[in-house]
């Protein structure tokens, strides 16, 4: 190719044509041809070039490399002009620069151009010219840009929150589903229950595709106008979000919650790509726009129009957390590396029956609600290094009905049970000494029950009257019960006397072996006071009382609180399974402690905060908004007193319903409610042999211990018995497991223990006058004497043993929530135990 040749070529191909033809005469003289191979690098971004570069033939590509994306390449076509404005303003080169083919360059030396240069000025002016239009274009593309990230700015997705956490086939699933969903562009429906992060799964899409780089908006479809103008713009004025999102991807969320007209141009917009501004009434309809933009959606359910026009091309199904149990861990640990790292704290450990707990809850709002929880037991955990159980409590429903809130129907009960009255004044200024003197006496006052005030007390008033009060107060004894007074007094004198740091609970030992442990205590109680008279013998009952005590106060000098009555105590034991049938409750509005407690010193303890007093915590360790049944609940009243935002409530509700809405049922509480209903006959013997004519032989000690182990088994046989018969009729379907349904006799047993004392209640009660001379070596003549007729001992008792049936018959019902044909043969057996009962303890 000869010079003009040249010329014409650089005129007709490059973007030169506006120089003269001298000027582009002097460049065709000063060219050289160079040929370059495939795949090399021509020119090095940031370097100074050394030529300019005029591409004749081939394909090249320029690029700039990024630190934060990919690089934005661009490909050179033949006539494309390399480093004009470099040379010319002596800057260094923007773009990198390599051959996707053979190439054919001409070549200008740096000393040719800039010689040419200073010779023709019109070169540099047709260079600004140039630069000038390109800085126009830049300008009015940097306004756009600005103008489109103001309209995009309120609904811009900045980034993805997390990715899918799990290693279960559900959360591999839906990863693979994610993945494919980004390699191309067609539309998506994410749905799924609420709580779930269905637009986190969206985010995934859209930043996990190619178009990362173009804005993501979110627009949630309950707050869209009913016309759309927002989405589609008007005619004549402000465009809508489609035309500024461009390429970019829109998400819709909720799409369940468009309006009917929008759900149609929704349609519309997913068949045809298309859509209308918003005109004016009367005017023609305006011609449609496409829409570039991606479109994906969620849905808390899948649409039925968009799924029989097949319009979505990936419709991906987010699965609740309720079917993905196996994910909990992983989400656990997610969310507490999160918050740990946020706030510079080390990361605590689950423990094994924290996770069972959370396995165990179907989590209703699935990882939103997870999410909360985590927050709120890293904050209750107050910087422990494990997370029990206690501090994962989860909202119910079922807790919320039928309660009056005693502390705002009686303000002035408030304000004794958060006084110092309440129950430390009354433990330490009476109970602490009364009990001493009570040991006293019947360690060394005469021993038979009608001269001893302190036996006539014990077995006389009290049982009669807590078994009396179950029903009413619950475990309010626990409260002011002397073995943990003495136990909480040991712990502060040998903390004084030797400052340490009390042993956290073996929360995992004690929950599986603890329920056992008392009950194996109870039975050992049962039998030595049957078989060594404890009921007539001073010393041994006083015994009895310091033994417990002992346990109190050993259990108290090594571990923190009141281990002993959480999980060893025998009273204990049968006070919390008493409690359960209580129409007084403690508990706690979950909504306030989740929304704004954020020191938790109901639980854990603390200074005083608002109206709130300083505590040392829950004794039993228990926060009142996570307790589900009074078992572990003593109306200590400690979380009234500490808590600044009156959440903890003292409600009335429906005796019982614990045991049918949020009660966990326990093997070893089982066997202590027969135990305990075997301990009514086993006080009965003698009436046994007189009612039914039996000769037992119980003056012989052997005979006598093997007698009373049959009579405790015996109630607990026919419940079984009766159960197995249950699932012998109801082949056709599963019945309810004995572990639940066994405590349908819970009524019975604290009717037929109250039966039995209430005789000698009513009996020696009237005696305290005399009994209480005869203690201190006075004469009994002449002393007044308050009885009670035999009769109405015997109404009273039978009163008490039928309603306690029919009591058990309904709550029989409620557990098994079947028919009563269904469950006649434990009804039957009810009956049986009732009637047997009313045998030895009324007569006929």
């Amino acid at each position: 190719m000869n010079q003009a040749e040249k010329v014409v070529w650089l005129r007709e191909q490059t973007s030169l044509s506006a120089l003269s033809d001298g000027v582009l005469d002097a460049m065709a003289a000063a060219m050289q041809e160079e040929s370059v191979q495939e795949n090399r690098r021509l020119v090095l971004e940031d370097t100074f070039p050394d030529a300019l570069y005029i591409l004749k033939t081939g394909r090249m590509e320029s690029y700039r490399t990024s630190k934060t994306g990919l690089a934005n390449a661009v490909s050179l076509l033949p006539g494309s002009i390399l480093h004009l404005k470099e040379l010319t303003l002596e800057q260094p080169a923007e773009q990198t620069v390599i051959t996707l083919t053979d190439c054919v360059v001409w070549t200008i030396s740096k000393a040719d151009f800039l010689a040419i240069v200073q010779q023709y000025p019109e070169l540099t002016q047709t260079l600004s010219r140039q630069l000038a239009t390109a800085l126009d274009e830049v300008s009015a593309q940097l306004t756009y840009e600005r103008a489109r990230q103001t309209a995009l700015r309120p609904y811009l997705v900045p980034k993805v929150r997390r990715g899918i956490v799990g290693s279960s086939r559900y959360a591999t699933r839906l990863r693979q589903e994610i993945k494919k969903a980004a390699n191309d562009r067609q539309s998506v429906l994410v749905f799924g229950e609420p709580g779930l992060g269905k637009d986190n799964a969206t985010a995934l899409i859209h930043f996990g595709s190619r178009y990362r780089q173009e804005p993501m908006i979110k627009i949630d479809c309950d707050t869209l106008q009913i016309s759309g103008s927002e989405l589609f713009g008007r005619v004549g004025g402000k465009p809508g979000l489609l035309e500024w999102l461009g390429e970019g991807t829109l998400l819709l969320n909720n799409v369940q919650e468009l309006a009917p007209d929008l759900q149609t141009k929704l349609v519309r917009l997913l068949e045809t790509g298309e859509y209308e501004p918003i005109g004016r009434e009367g005017e023609p309809p305006p011609a449609p726009r496409e829409s570039q933009a991606r479109l994906v959606m969620t849905s808390e359910k899948v649409l039925p129009a968009l799924e029989r026009k097949k319009l979505v091309g990936h419709i991906i199904r987010v699965p609740p957390l309720r079917v993905r149990k196996a994910d909990i861990l992983s989400q656990v640990e997610y969310y507490l590396s999160l918050y740990c790292r946020a706030r510079g704290l080390v990361k605590p450990t689950v423990t094994p029956e924290a996770l069972r707990r959370l396995q165990g809850y179907d989590f209703p709002g699935n990882l939103t609600e997870l999410e909360n929880l985590v927050e709120r037991a890293l904050l209750q955990s107050n910087g422990a290094a494990a997370l029990t159980e206690e501090v994962f409590w989860a909202a119910s429903v079922k807790t919320r009905r039928f309660r009056v809130n005693l502390l705002n129907a009686a303000p002035k009960l408030r304000q004794f049970l958060r006084s110092p009255w309440y129950p430390d004044r009354i433990n330490y200024g009476f109970t602490l000494g009364f009990f001493a003197v009570v040991v006293a006496v019947l360690m060394l006052g005469p021993q038979s029950r009608d001269r001893n005030i302190a036996l006539n007390f014990f077995w006389a008033w009290w049982w009669m009257l807590i078994l009396a009060a179950f029903p009413f107060v619950g475990r309010l004894w626990c409260s002011v019960c002397p073995f943990m007074i003495y136990g909480e007094l040991a712990q502060k004198v040998s903390l004084w006397l030797y400052p340490r740091q009390l042993l956290p609970w073996p929360r995992q030992q004690a929950e599986k072996w603890g329920g056992w442990f008392l009950f194996g205590m109870f039975t050992l109680i049962l039998l030595w006071e049957e078989l060594w008279n404890l009921e007539d013998t001073a010393y041994l009952s006083g015994c009895l009382l310091l033994l417990i005590t002992a346990g109190a106060v050993i259990c108290s000098m090594l571990f923190e609180r009141r281990f002993w009555c959480r999980y060893l105590c025998p009273i204990g034991g049968m006070n919390g399974l008493f409690a359960k049938l209580s129409m007084v409750e403690l508990r706690a509005q979950q909504g306030i402690c989740s929304a704004t407690c954020t020191t938790y010193q109901c639980y854990k303890g603390g200074p005083q905060k608002g109206e709130g007093q300083e505590t040392g915590g829950c004794p039993l360790y228990s926060h009142p908004a996570q307790l589900e049944d009074n078992r572990d609940c003593v109306l200590c009243m400690t979380c009234l007193k500490a808590c600044p935002h009156r959440s903890v409530e003292l409600n009335l509700r429906p005796p019982g319903i614990e045991l049918w809405t949020t009660h966990q049922p326990m093997y070893a509480e089982i066997c202590l409610l027969f135990l305990l209903l075997g301990a009514v006959f086993l006080h009965r013997l003698p009436e046994l042999e007189e009612q039914f004519g039996w000769q037992l032989h119980l003056e012989n000690f052997g005979i006598h211990a093997g007698v009373s182990l049959v009579v405790l088994l015996v109630p607990g046989a026919i419940a079984i018995a009766a159960h197995s018969l249950i699932r012998l009729l109801q082949r056709s379907y599963k019945p309810r497991p004995f572990l639940e349904l066994a405590y349908g006799y819970l009524p019975l047993v604290l009717g037929a223990s109250l039966a039995h004392y209430l005789k000698l209640g009513l009996t020696e009660t009237g005696q305290v006058i005399p009994v209480t001379f005869a203690t201190f070596g006075f004469g009994t003549a002449n002393l007044p004497i308050a009885t009670v007729d035999p009769a109405v001992i015997a109404f009273l008792q039978s009163v008490t043993l039928i309603f306690s049936f029919w009591c058990s018959v309904i709550l029989t019902q409620k557990l098994a929530r079947q028919s009563l044909l269904n469950l006649l043969p434990q009804h039957l057996a009810l009956l049986a135990i009732g009637s047997f009962a009313w045998k030895v303890i009324v007569g006929w």
